[in-house]
């Protein structure tokens, strides 16, 4: 009897397929936009040093440096009262960094909106850290992670140095495409927003909705694993614990210009590219357009599936653009497998990922920047066929 088990269900990307072919959904880290992806490969061509191997100190890198968090700041609107820092530990290392740096005793009060996966990772980080109030995201009648609470004076404690929640929740497939704006009563609490996932894909009112902090995993939209942008309201520096480490501390960092010690080079010069990028694309606005594109598309198809398809997130203004999660009758494992297997055969990798929390009850198709709107297209159909085929 062959036990071999296929690559497809363990979450291999190498599929057979032409690589020309071949589509990366895979929830991150992830592919950039080809285009950027030949200018990383042109650049490698050139004479000289690339950003791989130049100091940090060098006038050549103090350039990179100075286009990524310009055109940066162009690109999202973010206004001149705002720290672009370029920051090491990934999302993992922002959940401690937030209440070191905002909560300078481990008494202060932080609110915490979990209705997701990263979000209840994020709030017991913080716990360690400081006194966390939790504002329980789950639906009342299923206890799943379906639906965003209301923030009202209610639930939000008025003595929060912040209001942390995450804007789009990779697993769970929940997505705020704006930022909630708090109560008149609220509104000396700052935002801290989780972006990792849906930064660069969507405006933000930064002012408006009162951001304090926002950071952003490079690897879904942005760039590669090992960098982390994250943007701080200028008034909120100089607020850290004393035990705040100074890699993880804002202010010593912004103090430095971000090269308070060694950065990221490489990672900050994709950034550049990926902004650039997104300039010539059409700017946030357009990408927006993009995303709503893709995601309608794969929504359309399971909405109409009469049941074939289902994605846990019933209501439409909460479903994520960025990682559209679906089961196949109900989870019938050998029908599931089986589009897994056909899917990779075509090109079409990263629906299954190997992950700390499992394979998760659903696929995921995930649509960051890297993704055209053909592309998905071309999932929508198999999706639509595999129906017609096995139902």
């Amino acid at each position: 009897m062959n036990t071999e088990i296929h690559p497809a269900l363990v979450g291999s990307l190498s599929s057979t397929a032409p690589s020309e072919e071949v589509i990366n959904f895979s929830p991150g880290p992830t592919s950039l936009p080809k285009a950027v992806e030949a200018q990383i490969a042109a650049s490698f061509n050139q004479p000289g040093f690339t950003s791989l191997s130049i100091s940090h100190r060098a006038p050549e890198f103090l350039a990179i440096l100075d286009h990524a968090v310009s055109t940066a700041r162009e690109v999202m609107e973010i206004p001149e009262e705002y720290e672009i820092l370029f920051t090491h530990g990934g999302g993992h290392g922002q959940f401690a960094a937030l209440p070191l740096n905002l909560c300078a005793e481990a008494s202060d009060i932080a609110s915490y909106v979990v209705n997701g996966t990263w979000s209840a990772r994020g709030r017991d980080e913080a716990d360690r850290y400081c006194n966390v109030h939790t504002i329980d995201g789950r639906d009342p009648e299923t206890g799943k992670f379906t639906t965003f609470p209301e923030l009202t004076e209610a639930n939000v404690n008025a003595e929060s140095k912040y209001l942390y929640l995450c804007s789009n929740e990779t697993v769970n497939g929940i997505e705020l495409h704006r930022l909630p704006k708090l109560p008149e009563s609220l509104k000396h609490i700052p935002l801290v927003v989780d972006a990792s996932s849906d930064f660069s894909t969507k405006p933000i009112d930064w002012l408006g909705c009162n951001v304090g902090v926002l950071f952003a995993c490079a690897s879904k939209n942005i760039g590669h694993p090992g960098l982390t942008m994250t943007v701080v309201r200028k008034d909120l520096l100089g607020k850290a614990s004393p035990l705040c480490p100074g890699v993880f501390n804002y202010t010593t960092n912004s103090e430095a210009g971000n090269l308070w010690n060694t950065p990221a080079t490489f990672n900050i010069e994709v950034v550049g590219m990926v902004m650039d990028w997104l300039v010539k694309e059409g700017g946030v606005h357009e990408c927006e357009r993009r995303s709503i594109a893709k995601s309608n598309a794969l929504y359309d198809v399971i909405d109409k599936s009469n049941g074939f398809y289902a994605t846990p997130v019933t209501n439409t203004s909460l479903r994520s653009r960025m990682n559209v999660p679906f089961n196949i009758a109900g989870g019938d494992e050998a029908l599931t497998n089986k589009f897994l297997i056909e899917s990779w055969d075509k090109g079409m990798v990263g629906l299954r990922t190997l992950t700390p929390f499992g394979v998760g009850d659903y696929l995921r198709a995930s649509l960051y920047n890297g993704v055209t709107v053909d592309e998905t297209k071309r999932l929508a159909a198999f999706m639509h066929r595999f129906q017609i085929e096995n139902s």
